[in-house]
């Protein structure tokens, strides 16, 4: 029985299980598909008399004493669908399963892919019905039918064919898989506009029409289907491969589906003894094709009036025409496909070369330099052979693709000739040529084209893509430095000193630990040198490492002038050509504008992710203050999104990388998605050689560093932990839901704010003034035990959280416990957080709680050998910059690095988008947080609803 109803998508799963056999039908569009059980239970269980209906299957003999093989027939219930309605069941089971129903479903993908590209062909049943079918095939289509047809499992063909047999006979897979691909394929074109696009009935309306009438006219149009023979039109030069005496000629090829090795030529076919698999019918099929293919593109009409329709000689009208997209796709739809010479199709590339033109053929001139103009001259070749400018207007006043060059036929597609003349020569500034050659091409898509580099734009290049062919390969160490360079940071001077001395910026962006300061201080010397001292070299960096700096420079470089503008007392007079300025992003701010008036050799920028927004106000006062060169020092040039790189990069070099929406739509936005494997392939290539970053694990750089353990310490919610955060959870989708724009976005931070401080202690989000600490928070208990350990082997611990409120319970609850601490925050002054970093060196106190956004940066606490992150950062950067305050050069100690996490909450999802985070960086670097307040409700609802642990 036909069933009429909806189903429900509970029922169309439940069909997707069973197994499905097609019942073909006279028009092919009144087919039917029946799903049954092999079991015999009935196909929707549990659901209201559908009306099953009887169907006779061939199964295997269940008595184990038949013989092996022996079938029998049974009769099952079945309940059946139109083969309209049965597709998205068939599909679905497709996607979820195997066994027949899944068989059926790739064979339903299959035809509507060729009724996509166009595969259909009218014709009559055999009983006379207008019936549309797939077609005309090509041999890779019927390969692949051939394919699907082995593979067809027995279920799916096992209702017998009606017979007075004893044996029951099964429909042969190949006819039944054609006759459902053409039941499928019969109801498509059938729309309510279909009638208007046929000019009547026929071939459109879904109810059966019977055309006696049009049979031979049927017949002639599946001509080279059904016997599956194709024809093609191979075009062939004939005569000298120079002189006005060379042809074209069509050469007319017959061709087998079924084998794609068996090609005839047309002589042949027509041959007495042609080749085997090309017999009577064959020949008939291949003149019928022949006919269609001339009503489809007149010029081949001649071939029907000759004796051995073998070969047409094209003029240049006709070749033009036939290599122009109608008669192409003329042909094409008429089974006929032309096939061209590859000794006449050229293809015509361009490419640009970039470089000095007259005036700048001397040598580079400063980078930053607004007048420096290189010449970018575009190159056309066909095949490796240069064309001029005059040629290739020849190409495109010829206005066809078949034109004669050089005393030769080429074949160039016209659209290339027309893309080629938009292309200017034209002048370009020396950063985007730089870029450009750089990244190898210029333009997206189609306009993509590769880019070279003459003169001393393409030493350059080869400079800063090979630093082993520098001439300065090695710099010695600078007079005035007190210190031995381990040999990456004499690397890293030597990069440094190379291109800040051709006026380019660039960032080093080495782990924490590694010795940045010193290796900037190197660099500092090297410029300042006599007897032509680059300038003063001015550094910003957070209040808190002035004196770090002030320090360092004394140790490493005494002598060297350093003065401090920061403060009420802050003059830039009589400022030494060798000297240091120290100042914090705070001043200059206020200062930017008397900063600018300073002629700085250098610029440098530490912890320079404080500019990681263009568009803040610190960001924007940096960029203010012009420099012979500048420097961006950080650990973490990528936190959060590839956005914050170019922020660093196009402050040191401006104009390096374009303007930012460009830079986001050429190469972060792939990288980032991944979407395009190359895109992060291709930044790397481009902003490497303005990038150094190194790491501790690195081969060579720090050896003498000892092992770092990082755990994952998964603890369980408490039961009024749990209370809250599903409490929290419920309330904060709901009032997401009925958000939008900033409202929702700022109550997905709230949300995602208030789950974090319920994993850390109920006390912190419910802001109790004098709570109970114990025996509330697993993190807490799990920190007791820790703690208690270390200090009974002696060892000494840093604990970070993002919650100044939370340090300070922990500090109460340490101290409770008989814990010495000390806590270190934003609000603690300079002096104090000083003498804390002191205290904890000496031993004054084993634990040592740090709020993380406050003291990730700029501290040297190897005493402690264990570092705990009681809650997580967004940012695995920013939590490995503060672990780095103990893992750095002087620990001599192993280092264990605890991390908190609390079970099934959103802790635990947002570890999957940390570790993605860190491979982009690592993708680009080495050749952010997500937009979490982007997400919609169903996704924000996975990341917080708690997960069942099992035990």
């Amino acid at each position: 029985m036909t069933a009429r109803a909806r189903l429900t998508a509970a029922q169309l799963t439940a069909l997707a299980e069973c197994a499905a056999v097609p019942l073909p039908a006279d028009p092919p569009r009144l087919s039917e598909v029946a799903f049954w059980r092999p079991d015999g239970a009935p196909p929707l269980a549990g659901a209201p008399d559908p009306g099953f209906t009887p169907l006779r299957v061939v199964l295997p003999v269940a008595d184990g004493a038949a013989a092996v093989g022996e079938v029998a027939v049974r009769e099952l219930p079945s309940f059946r669908l139109p083969v309209g309605e049965a597709v998205p069941v068939l599909t679905r089971a497709r996607a979820s399963g195997q066994g027949s129903a899944a068989f059926w479903g790739h064979a339903v993908l299959v035809a509507l892919q060729l009724a996509a590209r166009g595969r259909l062909l009218p014709g009559l049943t055999a009983g006379d019905h207008d019936a549309w079918r797939l077609g005309p095939l090509e041999a890779e289509d019927v390969r692949r039918l051939t394919e699907l047809t082995r593979a067809m499992p027995p279920h799916a063909h096992a209702h017998p064919l009606p017979t007075t047999d004893a044996a029951p006979r099964l429909p042969e897979p190949a006819g039944l898989l054609r006759a459902f691909l053409t039941a499928v394929a019969d109801g498509l074109p059938r729309s309510p506009a279909a009638a208007a696009a046929a000019g009547g009935p026929a071939f459109a309306a879904p109810s059966p029409r019977k055309l006696p009438d049009h049979r031979a006219w049927s017949d002639a149009v599946a001509a080279g289907h059904d016997a599956g023979v194709g024809l093609s039109l191979r075009v062939e030069a004939v005569g000298p491969e120079e002189g006005p005496a060379r042809r074209l000629l069509a050469v007319v090829q017959a061709h087998s589906l079924a084998d794609a090795g068996l090609v005839a030529d047309a002589a042949r076919l027509w041959d007495p003894s042609p080749p085997e698999g090309f017999g009577v019918a064959a020949r008939r099929e291949a003149l019928l094709t022949l006919r269609r293919a001339a009503a489809a593109w007149p010029p081949l009409e001649p071939l029907l009036r000759a004796a051995v329709p073998d070969t047409l000689e094209l003029s240049e009208e006709e070749t033009a025409e036939l290599l122009g997209a109608p008669a192409t796709a003329a042909l094409s739809a008429a089974g006929v496909e032309v096939h061209w010479p590859r000794s006449m199709v050229r293809r015509l590339t361009a490419h640009a070369e970039v470089g000095p033109g007259p005036r700048e053929a001397g040598g580079p001139p400063s980078l930053l330099s607004p007048d420096a103009l290189l010449r970018f001259d575009w190159r056309f070749t066909l095949d490796g052979e240069q064309l001029t400018r005059e040629e290739l207007h020849r190409l495109a006043e010829a206005g066809r693709p078949a034109v004669r060059l050089r005393d030769r036929w080429v074949l160039v597609d016209p659209a290339d000739v027309r893309r080629a003349l938009e292309r200017r020569d034209t002048e370009v500034r020396t950063l985007p040529a730089l870029r450009a050659v750089l990244s190898g091409r210029t333009g997206e898509g189609g306009d993509a084209a590769e880019v070279r580099a003459t003169g001393w734009l393409a030493t350059l290049r080869e400079r800063l893509t090979d630093p082993d062919r520098a001439p300065s390969a090695q710099l010695p160490p600078p007079d005035g430095l007190d210190a031995t360079l381990r040999g990456y940071q004499r690397e890293g001077v030597t990069w440094l000193h190379r291109l800040t001395s051709l006026g380019l910026g660039c960032v080093l962006a080495d782990d924490m630990g590694l010795g940045k300061t010193l290796t900037l201080i190197a660099l500092h010397l090297h410029r300042a040198a006599p007897p032509h001292p680059a300038g003063p070299t001015l550094v910003v960096c957070p209040t808190s490492l002035l004196a770090n700096w002030e320090r360092e420079i004394a140790r490493f470089a005494p002598g060297t002038a350093v003065r401090r503008h920061h403060g009420t007392a802050r003059d830039l007079a009589s400022l030494p050509a060798d000297g240091f300025v120290l100042t914090t992003y705070g001043t200059l701010r206020r200062d930017a504008d008397r900063l600018a008036g300073v002629g700085w050799g250098l610029l440098v920028a530490d912890e320079a992710q404080h500019v990681k927004n263009p568009r803040a106000a610190t960001a924007r006062a940096i960029r203010s203050v012009p420099a012979a060169a500048r420097v961006a020092l950080t650990g973490t040039p990528v936190e959060n999104n590839l956005t914050e790189l170019w922020a660093l990069l196009d402050w040191a070099t401006p104009g390096l990388l374009g303007p930012l929406a460009a830079f986001r739509s050429r190469w972060a936005d792939a990288a980032e998605s991944g979407d395009d494997p190359e895109a992060a392939r291709r930044l790397a290539a481009l902003v490497g050689p303005f990038l150094l970053r190194r790491r501790k694990a690195d081969p060579g750089i720090a050896p003498e560093l000892p092992p770092k353990t990082e755990t994952d310490r998964v603890v369980a919610l408490g039961p009024e932990q749990l209370a809250l955060y599903e409490a929290v959870v419920r309330e904060g989708l709901d009032a997401v839901a009925g958000a939008s724009g900033t409202a929702r976005r700022g109550l997905v931070v709230k949300l995602l704010t208030a789950l974090k401080q319920i994993c850390n202690h109920p006390a912190q989000y419910l802001k109790e003034r004098d709570p109970v600490l114990a025996g509330r928070s697993g993190k807490l208990e799990l920190l007791d035990e820790l703690v208690a350990t270390i200090r009974a082997e002696g060892g000494a611990t840093l604990v970070f959280t993002q919650y100044v409120a939370m340090a300070r319970l922990l500090e109460r609850h340490l101290a409770e416990r008989g814990t010495p601490t000390l806590l270190l925050h934003g609000g603690t002054p300079v002096r104090r957080r000083e003498e804390m970093v002191r205290t904890f060196q000496e031993g004054g106190a084993p634990v040592f709680l740090l709020s993380l956004k406050a003291a990730g940066t700029g501290l040297n606490l190897t005493r402690a050998e264990h570092v705990v992150h009681y809650d997580r950062w967004w940012n695995p950067a920013v939590e490995e910059q503060a672990t780095d305050r103990a893992y750095r050069i002087g620990q001599d100690r192993p280092v264990q690095v605890h991390r908190l996490i609390a079970e099934g909450t959103v802790e635990d999802r947002i570890a999957a988008l940390l570790r993605r985070k860190q491979r982009l960086a690592d993708a680009v670097l080495s050749g952010g947080s997500a937009a979490l307040t982007e997400l919609s409700d169903a996704e924000l609802a996975d990341l917080v609803l708690l997960r069942e642990v099992r035990a």
